[in-house]
């Protein structure tokens, strides 16, 4: 019972409330079963063993026994009859009740939904940036040659003399240039008075008349200003500034033509001077992503060897997007390696056709005899860059490929493989018809050979591509006499081909050319080949050209009578060749 402040009871019971299963507890520990739940006459028995009933009394109805819990809710006065019932929820707290809060645990769930759907938001954000960069890659690039960089000098008049101004000699302004018309008479007989009260036409004259003294007084002032020492000077100034300007455009013009002079005479800096303001002109499509190139020109054979350098490979997003696990736990969706490196290679195509594009659109005279394009991937922490494209293009081929990348370079295909879509996008395709080489992957880091190094502008016939091989030997002799040159087999070690010279020159009759470069040696068997060649074209002589040197075996075979018809020129001889017709040395093989 509890007690007033006075010590007298105020009517209300006491009950303490054991643990929940406090009792089932106890059964176990003495060993005794768990008794069965049943409504006595003292109330029913709980689930955990505990028997509701009146206060005071135990699970016996023993008075002595220990305190029986009470209901939730308070105990009225008056008995157990009349007290609330109990709740049909345990209180919170209790061992059996939930260890999360139903409400909380939605709300914990809808925010790692939403956290989800802004981490997707973001990925998607990756990937459109992706498509705009594949859209302004595929631009057309604009002509740099030296047409467009030639300045246009337009002289801007003095201030005082424009529109706002006045010449020293201009009229003062008339009241008859500003009055209005007056207005139609609508009564034939009616006066010139009876005109002017028409309210329209006194709201013009009003008009006009500001207009006239406003004009009227601007020219008085301009006539003031005209006459002063400082206006005189303003005038000055100004035409010194233009003459300046006009010297400026001048002087510009002049050295543009120097450099086009130089550029027609294949000198290698004013080549790559152009060929450089050409490839920085075509990056500004896409400014947000660095692709700087450099330029080398080889005037030993008229090739450009341009050096590009390729985005990073975390560009394109490895994730398509996060999902929700049942769990509640944000897990991210990884995109397919060859999906990632597909879009890769489009982007790398697309800046390859574009540096190509810029290379040829510039060469308006036709200095350049090919273009060796090598795409290098530069990583922090690594020593030497990786080459995952080259390219190695003659003029023929840049001009019989359509060089400007697809209108629409970026499509999803829902109905065919990724793979398909890397062998059927139309930027790698163009690339690949010029014989370029692409790495399989670029993401395990697997490179490329370089079709040729930017090295030294006099290169060693190692360093040379297999175009540049072919163009040297095809000028050293057709400076030498034959015409008609034909090539019947090419490859990176050498070429094969016909040609024909003219009576009384170096090299008359038909010839079959057989051209290599290496450090391996010619042998004999090779000079018979040769030789068995020369008669199955019908030619009289054949001519084994190599930048290394010949065995002594085929050096004796050609001493021969039945091989005298084949003629040989080593290292030594192919640089004094080039020396002799071309002007240039070329350097000793390493």
């Amino acid at each position: 019972m509890q007690h007033s402040a006075d010590g007298q009871s105020d009517g209300t019971a006491t009950v303490r409330f054991p643990r929940p299963g406090f009792l089932a507890s106890v059964f176990r520990d003495l060993g005794a079963d768990e008794p069965e739940r049943s409504d006595g006459p003292d109330g029913p028995e709980r689930p955990d063993g505990a028997v509701t009933g009146h206060p005071g009394r135990g699970a016996a109805g023993d008075g002595d026994g220990p305190s029986v819990p009470a209901p939730a809710g308070p105990v009225t006065p008056g008995g157990a009859d009349r007290r609330t019932p109990p709740p049909s929820t345990p209180p919170r707290g209790t061992a059996d009740q939930a260890a999360v809060d139903p409400d909380e645990a939605i709300a914990a769930h809808a925010r790692a939904a939403a956290l989800t759907h802004h981490r997707t938001v973001a990925v998607q954000a990756e990937h459109d940036r992706l498509a705009d960069l594949l859209r302004r890659a595929a631009l057309p690039v604009s002509a740099m040659d030296f047409e467009s960089q030639l300045r246009h000098y337009e002289p801007r008049p003095y201030q005082a003399d424009g529109p706002g101004g006045a010449a020293p000699d201009e009229p003062e302004p008339r009241w008859v240039d500003f009055a209005p018309a007056e207005p139609a008479a609508a009564d034939p007989e009616g006066g010139p008075a009876r005109r002017l009260l028409d309210s329209g036409y006194q709201r013009e004259l009003a008009q006009a008349r500001l207009t006239h003294q406003r004009a009227l007084r601007e020219w008085r002032t301009r006539r003031a200003e005209a006459g002063r020492p400082a206006a005189d000077e303003s005038r000055r100034a100004h035409e010194a500034a233009e003459e300046a300007r006009a010297r400026a455009v001048r002087e510009y013009n002049d050295s543009l033509e120097e450099c086009r002079r130089a550029y027609r005479l294949a000198e290698p800096a004013a080549v790559e001077s152009l060929l450089e303001r050409a490839l920085a002109a075509a990056e500004t499509a896409t400014q947000d992503l660095p692709a700087p190139c450099r330029a080398v020109f080889r005037p030993l054979t008229r090739t450009a060897v341009l050096d590009l350098d390729l985005p990073p490979l975390d560009l394109v997003p490895s994730l398509s997007g996060y999902r929700l696990d049942p769990d509640g736990e944000i897990l991210p969706v990884p995109r397919p390696p060859a999906d990632r490196a597909t879009d890769y290679l489009r982007l790398v195509a697309r800046l390859a056709l574009r540096v190509l594009q810029a290379a040829d659109a510039v060469d308006t005279e036709e200095i350049l005899a090919g273009v060796v394009l090598n795409g290098w991937l530069r990583e922090p922490g690594t020593a030497e860059p990786l080459c995952l494209v080259s390219v190695d293009a003659d003029r023929d081929a840049l001009a019989r490929t359509r060089l400007l990348p697809p209108e629409t370079p970026y499509e999803e295909r829902d109905d065919e493989g990724v793979y398909a879509d890397a062998e059927q996008d139309e930027a790698l395709v163009r690339l690949r018809q010029l014989g370029a080489a692409v790495t399989p992957d670029p993401y395990e880091r697997v490179g490329v050979e370089p079709a040729a190094q930017a090295g030294a502008a006099v290169p060693a016939a190692p360093d040379l591509s297999a175009n540049e091989f072919a163009q040297l030997v095809r000028d050293l002799l057709t400076r030498g006499g034959l015409a008609e040159w034909s090539v019947r087999l090419r490859s990176p070690a050498g070429l094969v081909a016909t040609g024909e010279g003219a009576p009384g020159s170096a090299l008359p009759g038909r010839w079959v050319v057989w051209a290599s470069r290496g450090a391996a040696p010619v042998t004999a068997e090779q000079i018979a080949t040769l030789a068995e060649a020369v008669g199955e074209e019908s030619a009289e002589r054949g001519l084994r050209l190599t930048t290394g040197h010949f065995t002594d075996e085929a050096l004796d075979l050609t001493a021969e009578e039945s091989h005298r018809h084949i003629h040989l020129v080593d290292g030594d001889g192919v640089r004094e060749l080039a020396r002799t017709h071309l002007g240039l040395p070329l350097a000793a093989g390493r």
